[in-house]
This record gives structure tokens, sequence and C-alpha cells, in this order.
């Protein structure tokens, strides 16, 4: 034994000598005119074979160790090369990420054997270049099963579960690796049912296959499958235990989880850790701490499991002690109490653990992103997206997908735009996830156009892609584009789901298309299997009833399978007052009034309904009935963006910095419109005062000043973008058609409703809103 000792250290001196010989007498690198001379004019020396492995194995020490130009340098002096110091080179620029630099010396060699093909072809495979693998591959002078397996692994890692299949078929010898790469192919890609029958194929699968099989039936929630492979597993280990336990506790059989548990032969960590989780996702958080108390030992997971326990259940106390007691905290226990405190409404809590956190990942600025635009401080949430690039942090798909959706809450279409801009470097703008928030944030933000752009870059659109834009399509006031949307969404092969048909009732409601409406309504049940909702019948009520069908629209309503909500007798009151339907607009918001005693939109609907019809007592009486239950009615406001920063404004607003400009050219807006035949609808007014102090009042309207301070501070060209808080009303509707036709400019306005798009005199809505 010391004999074999010391000749192990007589070998290692010798490879270190030689080594640091090597580094001795090369001071400098040879240029390629010198190599190459020396390759032709100079007479080799013997070299013995034992010098070229010290060689070797010099290259392979500095590859492991990512010094690859002392690598080359070695190389490029040896005076014979063998194909074991050409596979050390092509392995090592391999292993080091350059591609490139090994294909090139490959395609130099001399002589190529079998392990160098099957090398160059592995580096392919990791490289996703599957085109060039195959083509070496189809070269190859011989194959062994490393190149097969090789090939195998190179189309299951991309996702080609059929070319990987056609490969295992024309192999001539298979090994394990050959067969659990296949079967791990279909498990991965929940292609289940062919994993079984090549499961079923051979007789002597070893544990590894066992485990793979069962995990792929659990990730599918197939527990019943799960369970038969378990109890046909001939030798169990830890990992089919916490498997078995795991599919149970995940999914609400927790019952037969703990019965498992108390079986398993070994309770290790991930055991008991299996269990917390389970109790903690079938919200029996108590249970879950019983547990995990009783654990011998607890990992990071343990911990982690159990705060997000009490974070779920909205017990922000028990996290926080918890969080206090824990030994050792990753960046996932501070990424917890982040997302806990903001979605309890406790952004401050949450900001300060953002703060205080020793290590961020995008994970942590995702979370205080959404926390800050949940909470309405959608500035805030912005700002923070600005600071998380400038602190150099990578962002991620979350990160984009909040900050796109802060932008579509306050219609920041230009900020929106330059976040595009970020996307598409970053790569991220033709998946799903973010593809669904660039487009959520176009259509709310007025650029329906844009929307449609980058409806079509998202490669593989999902059903939130195609109800995206209906929906958007809808709201915009462009019903039959809508309609022709959901058609080519069929005709993708995508089902339609509830939340579709609503964007697509809501398309014909909003274009008057009734007769196509009720034809959808009728028949998405035998079509699509889809059941009629509340949400569906509210958007049918709508439909009738902004065509004047109230008798109709009532109908419906008594036949309606459930009671009807606020939100459908709401439809009802709006068209009732529409069509100036005094009585049976009473009688809804006296419904309204009984589900949501304080929904102060409902009282201004019939307010304005009183006021129309010169009720001026009813009125008052509204107003009082609003003071005594303690409703307040939301101050109308309307903002639009200018150079990335937000203006508001308010009725009469007096605050802002160009008021005088504002209100100068509004008076010279009214005067032109006048003479265009420009009327001001007086009647809106809820103030028994004169005509000409109704017309004062109405004269600066909140949308009004935006329009006007968009028209002087936006380039002539671009569209003038206003959001508006609460419906824009009638008389304002009407004097920014006339607006449009004066001073030749699109405006885009979107209230609590729809967008409305004014265009030399006349709007997107046909006056149908």
């Amino acid at each position: 034994m010391l004999k074999l000792e010391a000749m192990r250290g007589r070998y290692r001196w010798r490879q270190l000598h030689s080594i640091k010989e090597l580094r001795t007498n090369s001071n400098s690198y040879p240029s390629k005119k010198t190599l190459t001379q020396r390759r032709h004019n100079d007479k080799p020396r013997p070299v013995g074979d034992s010098d070229i492995k010290q060689w070797n194995m010099a290259i392979s020490y500095y590859m492991r160790t990512s010094q690859l130009d002392s690598a080359l340098h070695f190389f490029n002096l040896m005076p014979r090369r063998s194909s074991v110091s050409y596979n050390a080179m092509i392995s090592g620029y391999l292993m080091n990420g350059r591609f490139d630099l090994a294909r090139n010396l490959f395609d130099e060699m001399p002589e190529r054997d079998l392990v160098s093909w099957n090398v160059m072809i592995s580096g392919c495979v990791r490289n996703n270049n599957l085109a060039a693998a195959r083509e070496l591959f189809e070269e190859m002078p011989e194959r062994d099963v490393v190149s097969w397996n090789a090939m195998l692994s190179g189309y299951a890692q991309n996702g080609c579960i059929d070319e990987a299949r056609k490969i295992f078929d024309r192999m001539p010898c298979k090994n394990s690796i050959s067969w659990n790469a296949l079967l791990a192919t279909y498990v991965q890609n929940g292609r289940m049912e062919e994993a079984c029958r090549l499961f079923e194929s051979k007789l002597d699968w070893d544990l590894v296959s066992w485990n793979c099989l069962m995990g792929g039936f659990v990730k599918k929630k197939m527990l019943v499958d799960a369970r038969r492979v378990f109890d046909r597993i001939p030798l169990r280990d830890k990992i089919s235990w916490n498997t078995i336990i795991t599919g149970y506790a995940q999914n609400g059989e927790i019952e037969e989880a703990r019965r498992l548990f108390n079986e398993s032969p070994v309770q290790d960590v991930f055991t008991w850790t299996a269990m917390v989780s389970g109790f903690v996702q079938n919200g029996l958080v108590d249970e879950a701490r019983e547990a995990f108390e009783q654990m011998p030992q607890k990992n990071a997971v343990s911990w982690n499991a159990m705060i997000a326990g009490y974070v779920q259940c909205k017990r922000m106390d028990m996290a926080r002690k918890l969080f206090d007691k824990m030994p050792f905290r990753d960046v996932t226990t501070w990424n917890t109490m982040i997302s806990g405190y903001a979605q309890s409404g406790e952004i401050a809590h949450a900001r300060d653990f953002f703060d205080r956190m020793p290590r961020r990942d995008p994970v942590s600025w995702a979370a205080m992103i959404a926390g800050y635009a949940q909470s309405g401080y959608s500035e805030e949430a912005l700002r923070l997206f600005v600071d998380m690039k400038r602190d150099g942090e990578r962002l991620n798909r979350s990160s984009f997908a909040c900050a796109l959706s802060t932008c579509a809450h306050i219609a920041a279409f230009e900020l929106g735009m330059q976040l595009h801009g970020r996307l598409v470097k970053a790569g991220y703008e033709s998946g799903s996830f973010v593809g669904n928030a660039l487009l959520l944030m176009y259509c709310k933000c007025g650029g329906i156009e844009e929307a449609c752009s980058a409806f079509e870059e998202i490669m593989e659109k999902d059903i939130v892609s195609w109800n995206t834009m209906i929906a958007g399509y809808a709201r915009h006031g462009f019903g039959k584009e809508a309609l022709k949307i959901f058609e080519s969404m069929k005709a993708a092969g995508v089902k339609p789901n509830d939340t579709t048909m609503v964007g697509v009732l809501s398309a014909c409601s909003h274009a008057g298309l009734v007769d196509r409406g009720m034809e959808y309504f009728y028949s998405m049940n035998q079509d699509y299997g889809i059941t009629a909702n509340s949400r569906h019948y509210t958007c049918m009520v709508d439909l009738l009833g902004r065509a004047g069908r109230l008798d109709e629209a009532q109908k419906l309503i008594r036949n309606m399978p459930f009671e009807p909500d606020a939100a459908t007798w709401g439809a009802l009151l709006g068209a009732s007052r529409i069509h100036g339907n005094t009585k049976l607009a009473e009688m809804a918001a006296e419904l309204i009034f009984e589900m949501e005693p304080e929904n102060a939109g409902m009282y201004v609907l019939l307010s304005n309904l009183y006021a129309a019809s010169g009720r001026w007592a009813d009125v008052s009486k509204m107003r009082l009935k609003m003071r005594d239950t303690g409703v307040k009615k939301v101050p109308g406001c309307s903002w639009l963006e200018v150079q990335n920063k937000i203006h508001t404004f308010s009725v009469g607003d007096s605050c802002h910095p160009d008021r005088d400009k504002i209100y100068a050219y509004l008076e010279e807006l009214d005067l032109k419109m006048k003479r265009e035949g420009y009327v001001s609808s007086i009647k809106l007014i809820l103030h028994d005062v004169d005509e000409e102090e109704k017309e004062h009042m109405l004269k600066y309207h909140s949308e009004k000043l935006a329009v006007a301070y968009g028209i002087l501070s936006i380039p002539a060209g671009r569209p003038i973008r206003v959001i508006k808080n609460l419906r824009v009303c009638e008389d304002c509707h009407n004097a920014i058609k006339y607006i449009s036709k004066i001073v030749g400019r699109l405006i885009i306005l979107r209230d609590s409703n729809r967008f409305h798009h004014f265009r030399e005199g006349s709007c997107s809505c046909g006056d149908y809103w």
C-alpha cells in the first residue's frame, strides 16, 4: 500500500514537473508563420508516447482551469500530436463554450477517431445545433452506442420527440442510457401513453426508470396510475416514497399522503417537507406547523414552505415571527415576505424588506414592482423598473410584464413603447407571457394598430392572446374586426372559453350587432360547451338595451337560471337612461341599491336621468340619499401622457402650470365650434341654475381640458390619447367630435366603459355608446 502511494506521488511530481518545465521553456507565443515554418522545415526529433501523454495532460489541465490561451500555446508547441491531443483541445473548447474554435479544429484534424466524432456531435447538441449534429452523424465512418445516444439526447432536449423515436428505432445496439433517454423524453413532454408502451416493452428497468415513470404520472396528476407504478416497483428507495407522498399531498389527498408517510421506511428532510408543503397547499396551515415543529431537521425549503403557508393565509404576523427565527435565509425567503406584504396591501413593509435584502434576484424586483402596481402606486412601480435597469439587474419576463401592466393601468403609451423596444432587445417579444402583457398594454393605451402588430408577432398564441385581442377590438368599438379575430381563432384550432364569449358578445353590443350577438349567445353551449354565466347575461342585457329593446332585456333577466347581480341591473339602468325610460331605471336602481348601497355610479346615472327630465326635486332627493348612506361621488378626472409625464385634470382645474394657456385656447375652440354648429347639452347639468351658468360649467370638464392641453403640447400628426376615470359625458363626446374636425387631429379617449376614436368630426362608436 505504501509502495503504491509512493508511485502515485512520483507520477504526480513528474506531471507537475513536466508542466512547470514546459512553462519555463516557453516564454513567448510562436507566430502562425513560425509554426508553419517549424512544421515544414524543422527535422522532427524522436518523441515518445510518454512525452505526448505529458503534453496532453498539460492541455487538459489548462482547459479544465479555463486557461484556453495556455492550452493552445502548448498544443502549438507539440512536436507530434495524437488524436488524443486534438480531442483534448476540442472537448476543452466545448467545455468553455467556444463551439466555433472546437469546430474549426475538428475540421483541421488530419485524422479523426471515433472519440473525435462523438465529442463534436455532443458539442453540436449542447449548442442546440441539431442540423450540424445530424450532418456529422451521417458522415461518420463508424458509429457506436455513444454516437446514437448523443443524437437521441439532442432530439429529446429540443422537444423533437418523434425524431428521437426514429433514432431509437434505428439503433443497432441499445444500452440502458438509450432506453432511459427515450422514456424521460416521453415523460417530460407529458406523453404518458407512449411512455407506458415503451416501459411495458422491456422487463429489466432499473429503479431510476421506475421513479421517472411514476414522477411523470404525478406531474400529470394521474395519481391512480402513479400508485399502480409505485406498487409494482421491485425495490423502492427514498425517491420512490417521496414522489408518491408528494403526489398525494399536492393533489388534495392529504390523508393518504399521511398514511404513506407513516409507512415510509425512511423519513428524511424531503419526506417531512413534502408533508408540510402538502398541508400548506390544502389550506391546513396549523397542521403544517405541527409537522414542521416535529421535523428532526429542517432545510431552507422546509422553512420557506412554512412561511409561504402563513403568507397564503395572510397571517403575516406569524410569517414574520418565523422569518425572524429562521437560522438561514435565502433569496426565496425574502421574496416570499415581500410578495406577502404587497398582496396584503402593506406596501411600506414590503419595501422595507426589499431595501434590507442582502441579495436580490429578478423575482425580488418583479414582486416589488407588482406590489406597487397592484396597490395603485403606478409611478413608483415604473420608477422601480428604471432603478432595476440602472442597478444592472437583468430584466426578466416577470419584470417586463409588471411594468407593461402598470403602463396599461395609467395608459402611459409612450413609456410602454419604450419598454417594447427594450424587450425586443432582450429577446422576449415572441413569447406569449410577455407578448400578452404587451398586447394588453397597447389595447388599454389606445394603440389598437400597435396591438394588432404585437398580436401578429406572438409566435405561439395561447387562449389569453386571442381573448385579449378580441376584447381589445370590442372595447375600441371595432366589432366586426373582433368577430374576424374570433373566426381566425377557431380556424387555428383554439377552443373558445367563457372569457372569449364575453369578448364576442361585448363586441356585438358595442357595434350594435344585435342579431349576431343573439346567435352567438344561444349557440355557445351547443357549439363550444360553454354554459352562460352572469357576465354573458349582462352582455346580452346591454346588447338588447342599447338597441332599445328594453322589453326583451327585461324578459331575459326574468328567465335567467340564477338571480341577476348588480352588474346585470346596471346594464338595464344604463340602457334605460339612454332611452329615457325613467320608470324602468328607477326599478333597476332600487334593486341595485339593495345589493350595493354604496355604488355611487348608479346614483349618478339615475340623477342624470332625473336632470334630463327636469325633475330637480328628485335630483335633490338622490343627493340627500347619497349623503344619508355615506356614499360619495367619485370625482371625475382625466389625464394624458406628454413626454413621459402624466398630466391630470379635474373639472374647472386651476392647478396646472399652463392653466391660462389651456383656458384661453378652450375659449378660442368654443367660438370655432359654435360657428360649426355645436350647441352645449345643458340638460346634463345636475344643478338647477340658469342656462348661461350651465354652459359655463360644461365648458371646463376634465376631458376638454386634457384634450386642449394635448393639442397644445403634442406635435401635429401624433394622436392625442386621453383617459377618463368615469364615462365621458354626452356634451364632451359631442364637443370632441367638433374639435377633431377643427384641428385635424386624431383624438383617442378612453373612458370607464370603452374607447372613442374621434377623427374628422365623427367617432368610432357611431354615437352608439
